[in-house]
C-alpha cells in the first residue's frame, strides 16, 4: 500500500498556531481523500517552526469504479421534471436515460451512471492546491507581485515549498505533481536556515526525517519538548538549581525552535527584591524563558534563568545568553520600577478625600490610595452597571450580608471587599493584568492587613475554572460569593446573559465558581433571597429575572454534578424549578442514589413508579379520585397496612427532611417497599365499586405524595 508524505514550508509560523494547523492539515486533506473513496491505515501531523508535515500510510493506489442508478420522474412528467432530473444525472438529453416499468407506478426514467475510479496522485494532486488556499489560518498575509493581483494566494506567512510524494515502501515513490501561484511540489525541503540552509531531496517519510535530523531539525514537536525540559532540568541541576517548569511557556518554546541548544543566563541579586511572580512573567513574555530557584529553598527565585536557542553557536552560547540577560535585566528594571512605585503616595493624593471617606479608607496606607483612585477616577466597570467604585460598593454591602451565613467577620469581609478591586490601578497589574489579585494581597500585608483580607484579595476570583481550587478561608468566601453573584444579578438585570457559545463575560464560570463553592464548602444558602437582595440595587431585577437567573444555575449544577458521576435522571428527579439550595440537592441526589442502589430502592421504585402510571392513566381518562383516603371503604388487609405504612413513612421521612438528614428520609420510605408489594400483589385497583376505586387511587396519590417530599420518582430511569 501506498504511503503519503505532504510538507508545506514556509517562514516562520507563530508558535501558537502550528499544533492546531497541523491537525486542520490532516484532518482537511484525509477527509478528502475519504470523500474521494480513498482509504488509508494510519496518518500522524508533524510540525516546526517553518513546516507542517503529513506522514500518511496505506493509501489505496486508485479509488473504486462506481456504478449507480438514479431514479428520476414518470415518463408522462412536465418537461421541467425531466429536465431537472437530466441536470442532476449529467446527462444531456432524455435519450441517454434508460425506461424502467413498474406495475404501480407505470413507466418513469433511469439514470445508469458509470464513474470510473481515479489514481490516488491525480485526486491528491486534486486536492492539496484546494486545501491550501481555503486553509482556516485565524491570520494570514500575501507576498510578493502576485500579491496585487485579486485571488492571489494567502498563508499564514510566505509559502516557500511543497514537497509531495507516493509510493509503496518496496518501490521508488513518485512526485504528486501540482501547482499553485508558481510553488510546484517536488521531492525537495531544505533544513535548519543557518546551520544546514541546503537542498535535501527525499523519497519517503523514514529518510526524509532523518535527513532533516542531520540537518539541524528535529521534526517532532514532542520530541523537541522533552529534550528542552530534560537539558533545561540537568543544567539548572549542574548549577544547584531547580528548575521552575511551565507547561504553557514549553510549548511556546517548542514551537520557536527547529533545533533546541538550552542555555542558562543571569540577571543581578538586587532584582530578587521583586515579587517572584513579577520576575517570572516579567522574564516569560518578554524573553521566552524559564526561571530556576536554589534547590531545596522553597519558592525563593535565583538570578539565573533559562532559554532555548535555535542554534549551536561557536562561544558554546555565551553571546546569546549574554544578549539575552541585557533584556531581560532592562525588563527587570521596569519591574523594580513598577514594584516600588506601587508602594509609594499617588502624585493626586489631595485629590482623594471623597472617595476616602466613602469607603472607609486610610491614605497613609498605599492599596487604600489605589482603592480611592479607583472610585475617583470614576473607572467604568459596564456602561449600564455603572463604575468599578459603585460596584465595590455592592459587593461590600453583599459580603456582610453573607459574613455570617459562611462563618466570616463581616467587619473583616467588608474591609477585604473594599480592597478586593484596589490592585486595578497598580503599577505592576497594569504592566501584568494575569496577577490582578495576587499583587493585592502583597501590598496588603505590606500595609499590615489582617491575612484574611489579604487572603480574599488574591483569592475572591477563584475558582477561575473546573480545575482552580476553591477559596476556604470565610472571608475569602464571602467575597468570592459577593463578587461572583453581584455580577451575575447586574447582568440579568440588564438583560446581557449568555447566548449558545456566547459568553462575553464568563457569566457560566461565574455561576459555576459559586457552585463550586457553596457544594465544595458544604455551604447553606437560599439563593432566591440573594439575588432579591443583590437585585434590589439594579432598576432592571424582578421576580422573572430572579426564575431565570436560579434555572440558569440548576444547568451549571447539573453540568457540575454530572462530571462528578452524578446520574442525570437522579439530579432530574430531585431538581424542582423552587430548588434554591444548591447543597440541599447535592444531599439530596446523594442519598437517592445511595437509596436506589439497594433492593428496597429498587423495589420501591418499581411500586412507585407503577403507582405513578395508574394514577396518570386514570386521571388522563377524567377518573374520579377520592380528595382523602377513608379507611371505612378498606376491604383488604393489604389496604390498611400500605396506609399504615404511608402515614408513617411520610411522616417520618418529612421530619427527616426539616432535620436536613436525607439518609433518614430515605429509610423511612424503605418501609413502604413491603406494603406497596403486598398492595399490588393482592389489590384491584379499578374495583368496580366507584367510591372503593377513588378510595384506592387516592391511596395511590399518598405513595406518591410521600416518594415526592424527597424526589420526583417519575423522572428516574428503571
Amino acid at each position: 500500500m501506498p504511503d503519503l508524505l505532504l510538507e508545506l514550508r514556509s517562514e516562520e509560523i507563530p508558535a501558537r498556531m502550528q499544533r492546531k494547523a497541523a491537525g486542520d492539515l490532516k484532518k482537511m486533506l484525509t477527509d478528502g481523500l475519504v470523500e474521494a473513496g480513498l482509504t488509508y491505515e494510519a496518518a500522524r501531523e508533524y510540525w516546526t517552526p517553518r513546516r507542517l508535515t503529513l506522514d500518511i500510510r496505506g493509501v489505496t493506489a486508485r479509488s473504486k469504479d462506481i456504478r449507480e442508478e438514479i431514479k428520476g420522474p414518470s415518463t408522462t412528467a412536465p418537461e421541467q421534471a425531466v429536465q431537472g432530473f437530466l441536470r442532476k444525472a449529467g446527462l444531456s438529453s432524455v435519450a441517454e436515460a434508460h425506461v424502467h416499468s413498474d406495475p404501480k407506478k407505470g413507466d418513469f426514467y433511469v439514470a445508469h451512471i458509470s464513474k470510473p475510479g481515479r489514481a490516488a496522485e491525480e485526486i491528491i494532486a486534486d486536492l492539496v492546491p484546494g486545501i491550501i488556499r481555503n486553509f482556516p489560518w485565524p491570520k494570514s498575509m500575501r507576498w510578493g507581485p502576485a500579491s496585487a493581483k485579486p485571488g492571489s494566494l494567502r498563508w499564514v506567512r510566505p509559502l516557500q515549498s511543497i514537497l509531495c510524494t507516493f509510493g509503496p515502501e518496496t518501490e521508488e515513490p513518485v512526485v504528486v505533481d501540482f501547482e499553485i501561484d508558481g510553488i510546484r511540489s517536488g521531492n525537495t525541503t531544505y533544513g535548519h536556515r543557518f546551520m544546514a540552509p541546503g537542498e535535501i531531496t527525499v523519497r519517503r517519510f523514514d529518510d526524509y526525517v532523518s535527513k532533516l535530523e542531520a540537518a539541524k531539525v528535529v521534526l517532532d514537536a514532542d520530541r523537541r519538548k522533552e529534550i528542552i525540559l530534560a537539558d533545561a532540568r540537568n543544567l539548572a541541576f549542574a548549577n544547584g538549581l531547580d528548575l521552575v517548569e511551565d507547561e504553557g511557556l514549553l510549548e511556546e518554546v517548542s514551537g520557536l525552535v527547529e533545533w533546541p541548544v538550552v542555555l542558562m543566563g543571569e540577571f543581578e541579586q538586587d532584582f530578587l527584591a521583586i515579587p517572584a511572580e513579577v520576575i517570572r512573567l516579567t522574564i516569560r513574555a518578554n524573553q521566552k524563558c524559564f526561571v530556576t530557584r536554589p534547590q531545596g529553598e522553597g519558592e525563593a527565585l535565583s538570578n539565573r534563568f533559562i532559554l532555548t536557542s535555535n542554534i549551536e553557536a561557536r562561544d558554546g552560547g555565551r553571546e546569546i545568553a549574554h544578549g539575552n540577560g541585557k533584556v531581560v535585566r532592562a525588563r527587570l528594571s521596569d519591574a523594580l520600577y513598577f514594584w516600588t512605585t506601587d508602594q509609594g503616595d499617588l502624585p493626586d493624593l489631595g485629590e482623594l478625600d471623597a472617595s476616602a471617606k466613602k469607603f472607609g479608607l486610610d491614605l497613609k496606607k498605599p492599596l487604600d490610595q489605589r482603592m480611592a483612585r479607583l472610585d475617583h477616577l470614576g473607572v467604568t466597570f459596564h456602561a449600564k452597571l455603572g463604575t468599578q467604585g459603585e460596584r465595590v460598593g455592592r459587593i461590600r454591602r453583599l459580603a456582610e450580608e453573607l459574613a455570617p451565613t459562611v462563618g466570616a467577620d463581616p467587619t473583616l469581609a467588608a474591609r477585604a471587599a473594599v480592597l478586593a478591586k484596589a490592585d486595578l490601578t497598580t503599577e505592576v497589574v497594569g504592566e501584568f493584568p494575569e496577577l490582578q489579585g495576587a499583587m493585592g494581597r502583597k501590598y496588603a500585608l505590606l500595609q499590615g492587613e489582617h491575612p484574611s483580607v489579604a487572603a480574599a484579595i488574591e483569592e475572591h476570583y477563584k475558582p477561575q475554572g473546573p480545575s482552580d481550587y476553591v477559596p476556604s478561608d470565610p472571608v475569602s468566601v464571602a467575597v468570592a460569593l459577593a463578587d461572583k453573584l453581584d455580577t451575575l444579578v447586574g447582568f440579568w438585570a440588564i438583560d446581557e446573559k449568555p447566548t449558545g457559545s456566547k459568553d462575553p463575560y464568563a457569566l457560566r464560570r461565574a455561576a459555576l465558581g459559586v457552585v463550586r463553592i457553596l457544594v465544595e464548602d458544604r455551604i447553606q444558602l437560599r439563593l432566591s433571597s440573594l439575588f432579591a437582595s443583590a437585585g434590589a440595587r439594579y432598576a432592571g431585577s424582578g421576580a422573572d429575572q430572579i426564575r431565570d437567573l436560579l434555572a440558569f444555575f440548576h444547568d451549571r449544577l447539573k453540568v457540575y454534578l454530572r462530571d462528578q458521576g452524578a446520574r442525570h435522571d437522579l439530579i432530574d428527579a430531585v431538581i424542582t424549578p423552587q430548588s434554591d439550595d444548591l447543597l440541599q440537592i447535592v444531599r439530596r441526589v446523594e442519598a437517592l442514589g445511595s437509596f436506589l442502589d439497594t433492593e428496597d430502592g429498587k423495589n420501591l421504585l418499581a411500586g412507585t413508579k407503577r403507582a405513578a402510571n395508574i394514577l396518570a392513566a386514570e386521571e388522563k381518562k377524567k377518573t374520579a379520585v377520592a380528595e382523602t383516603v377513608e379507611p371505612a371503604l378498606f376491604k383488604e388487609n393489604a389496604e390498611k397496612s400500605l396506609f399504615a405504612a404511608v402515614n408513617q413513612a411520610e411522616k417520618q421521612a418529612g421530619e427527616a427532611i426539616q432535620n436536613e438528614d436525607f439518609s433518614a428520609a430515605m429509610l423511612a420510605l424503605s418501609a413502604l417497599r413491603e406494603p406497596v408489594d403486598s398492595f399490588f400483589e393482592g389489590v384491584l385497583v379499578n374495583d368496580e365499586d366507584l367510591s372503593v376505586r377513588a378510595n384506592r387511587l387516592a391511596l395511590l396519590t399518598r405513595i406518591r405524595a410521600a416518594t415526592g417530599q424527597v424526589a420526583d420518582f417519575s423522572k428516574i430511569a428503571g
